[in-house]
Formats: structure tokens, C-alpha cells, sequence
């Protein structure tokens, strides 16, 4: 018996032991469901997902069904009991998200560290993800990434958040909407430095698109163009590895300083130099303190 043919008899219906799957669903082509996936979701005693009307349509692609529970951010706590209570009670939970794979930006860690902590069998089974899907698409440096998610809706919250990124020597990963995709684009054009980036969705579709750039010239196409539709993924590249001199530090930031608060300044300068960014707020004080000393006639 081949090597597939053994993982496949493993997960059909009179060997699937108790425990709680994590079941990673297809993004967007319905093709990339693994044969694993497909023979847990056709034998799970209960399948746990997002949306019942879209696992339900999933399953009815691949002539399964199956009962089906919501589980989401909406009703997780009430939920999550009646899910561990059916794993302790012997049966086969599946847990899927509305597309790709579950906890990633999706609920459900909860429902894993609670399962661990009760000694519960959990186990994966991995497959679509479009957080992997865009890294492995953009031609940026994969060997350190980090996931943010998404980033705050309105743009001073997003300012902030950007500029605790700016000196993570990375590539990073970021989810974003449709229509808040030209602001974000410039927000991080902004605080993180114009680094090499790439937007990518409609990942394994029909209209799957990859656009690589500089973010100002990102920033630039949609906001001419208008939003997108689909599921987006921006990944941009990590910061250059350059080290200031402080004449340079103190340059750029005196220019910043010029047109932006002490704060903007700082995570400005810290996303195009690389450097900490608390201690470029720490020096852009002492620049802002020096200049508005120099402006009321003080003298030291």
C-alpha cells in the first residue's frame, strides 16, 4: 500500500478518532481542498465553521454533508463548551473558517488552547492559506516574515501602529479591504520608507493579480484606480540594512520635523533608517526641544 494510500485510510470514516481537526479550506479554487481535508470534513461528527451557509455550500461541491454549527467571533464563548464537551464525549470535531485556514486572522485559538489545556486530541490539517500564498507570490526575502493581520481602520491609529513595525527586520504581512487599501498603501509609504511591496488578490482565482512595486507607486495605481475587488494581501519588504550616522539621523530628522509632529517625524525617519524607533523619538525631542528654544530666544 502506497505512502498516500495509508494517510488517506487513516482519516475515513471507521478510523477517525476523537479529537479536534483544524481543517484548512480552499481561498479560492476549489481544487486546492487536500484529499486529508475532504475525508475528515466527510466523517466529522460536527463540523464547526464561520458561516454555515458557506461551509454548506463547500461541502455540497464535494457531495458531503455533514451537521454543521456556527462558531465565530459573535458566539465563540457560548459555543466553545458544546464543542469540547462532543470531543470529550468521543466525537470528531472539524473546525473550518469561511476560507483558508482557521486562527489565521479567523477565530478559534481560544477553542485550541482550551482543548490542549483539557487534554483533548488536536490536530491539523494543512492546506490553503493566503497569508503563504501572497508571501511565496511578492519576490520579497521569506526567510523572516512577520504576519500583522489587519491594521487599525482610520489612519492616525494606523500611523502608530506602522511605526512599532518600522525597525522589525522582516518582510511584513498585512490583510487589508478594498477600500482602505490606497490610504494603508500610503500610510506605509509614509511611516515604514517607499520599500519594495506587493499586493496580491483574488488569490487562486480566475483574476488572481500580483502587483509588485514601491509603495508610493502602489499607494499611487489604486488610488487612481479605485478599490479592488477580493480578498487583498500586502507584503512589503523588510528595512534596508543601513546604519545612520547621527549627522544623517539629525538631517532627516529636521526635515520631518518640519512638516510633521514630533511622533510622525520620529516613525517617519525610523522606517527609512532602520534604526529603534524609540531612539529616534528620543533624539527627535531633543531636536524639537532645541528648535522651539532657538524660536523663543533662549540660549543655553
Amino acid at each position: 500500500m502506497s505512502r498516500s494510500q495509508t494517510d488517506r485510510k487513516i482519516t475515513s470514516a471507521a478510523s477517525l478518532t476523537p479529537a479536534l481537526y483544524i481543517v484548512a479550506t480552499p481561498i479560492g479554487n476549489l481544487g486546492d481542498l487536500t484529499m486529508r481535508a475532504r475525508d475528515i470534513l466527510a466523517s466529522a461528527d460536527l463540523v464547526a465553521c464561520e458561516d454555515t451557509r458557506v461551509t454548506g455550500k463547500l461541502l455540497s461541491a464535494f457531495g458531503l454533508k455533514r451537521p454543521l454549527i456556527a462558531y465565530n467571533d459573535h458566539n465563540a464563548d457560548k459555543v466553545r463548551p458544546t464543542l469540547l464537551d462532543a470531543v470529550r464525549q468521543g466525537k470528531a470535531v472539524a473546525l473550518v473558517s469561511d476560507a483558508g485556514t482557521p486562527l489565521i486572522s479567523d477565530p478559534g485559538y481560544k477553542l485550541v488552547r482550551d482543548a490542549a489545556e483539557a487534554g483533548l486530541a488536536v490536530t491539523a490539517a494543512p492546506g490553503p492559506s493566503a497569508l503563504l500564498a501572497a508571501l511565496v507570490l511578492a519576490g520579497l526575502p521569506t526567510d523572516r516574515f512577520l504576519f500583522a493581520g489587519f491594521l487599525p481602520p482610520k489612519s492616525g491609529a494606523r500611523r502608530t501602529a506602522l511605526g512599532e513595525l518600522a525597525s522589525v527586520p522582516a518582510t511584513l504581512v498585512f490583510y487589508e479591504s478594498g477600500p482602505r487599501l490606497a490610504a494603508s498603501l500610503a500610510d506605509m509609504a509614509a511611516v515604514l520608507g517607499d520599500r519594495p511591496g506587493a499586493v496580491a488578490r483574488e488569490l487562486t482565482k480566475l483574476f488572481e493579480e500580483v502587483r509588485r512595486d514601491p509603495l508610493s507607486a502602489l499607494a499611487a495605481h489604486y488610488a487612481e484606480a479605485g478599490p479592488p475587488k477580493g480578498e487583498i494581501v500586502i507584503v512589503v519588504g523588510a528595512p534596508a540594512e543601513q546604519e545612520a550616522s547621527a549627522d544623517t539621523l539629525d538631517a532627516a530628522l529636521r526635515r520631518a520635523l518640519a512638516g510633521n509632529s514630533t511622533r510622525d517625524a520620529a516613525a517617519l525617519v525610523a522606517g527609512e533608517t532602520g534604526l529603534p524607533r524609540k531612539q529616534v523619538y528620543a533624539r527627535a525631542l531633543e531636536l524639537a526641544q532645541e528648535r522651539d528654544g532657538e524660536s523663543t530666544g533662549e540660549k543655553g
